[in-house]
C-alpha cells in the first residue's frame, strides 16, 4: 500500500477565449479541493493536497473533471511525495525550513 502522501498539482483550459475564464475553471478546480477536507493549500502555481493514495488522486480526479467541463482540452501537472505514516508534512515542511531561517 502507498499509503500518505502530498500531491502537488496544476490543473487548467489549454484552451480558453478568455482570462476570465480560466480564472472561473480554475476556482472550481480549487472548490473541488477545498470541499474534500483533505489538507490542502493553494498557491500561483500549484495546489496541494495531503491525504491517503485513493483520496488525494480522487479529488485530483474530480478536480480535473470540473475544469474538463468547461474546456474541451485540459493540462494536468502532478507531482507526488509519497510517505507512508508521515501525516501532517504539509506543514511540517515549510516549518522546518523555517527553524532553520530562524536560526
Amino acid at each position: 500500500m502507498l499509503g500518505f502522501m502530498i500531491i502537488a498539482f496544476s490543473v487548467a483550459p489549454a484552451v480558453t477565449n478568455e482570462n476570465a475564464e480560466m480564472a472561473d475553471a480554475v476556482a472550481e478546480a480549487v472548490r473541488v479541493v477545498r470541499e474534500s477536507g483533505l489538507p490542502n493549500e493553494t498557491n500561483a502555481m500549484f495546489t496541494l493536497v495531503e491525504g491517503e493514495w485513493d483520496e488525494v488522486m480522487d479529488v485530483v480526479k474530480r478536480a480535473t473533471e470540473a475544469v474538463s467541463k468547461v474546456s474541451p482540452r485540459t493540462s494536468l501537472v502532478l507531482k507526488a511525495d509519497i510517505r507512508p505514516g508521515h501525516e501532517g508534512q504539509l506543514t511540517r515542511k515549510v516549518a522546518a525550513v523555517e527553524e532553520r531561517l530562524n536560526g
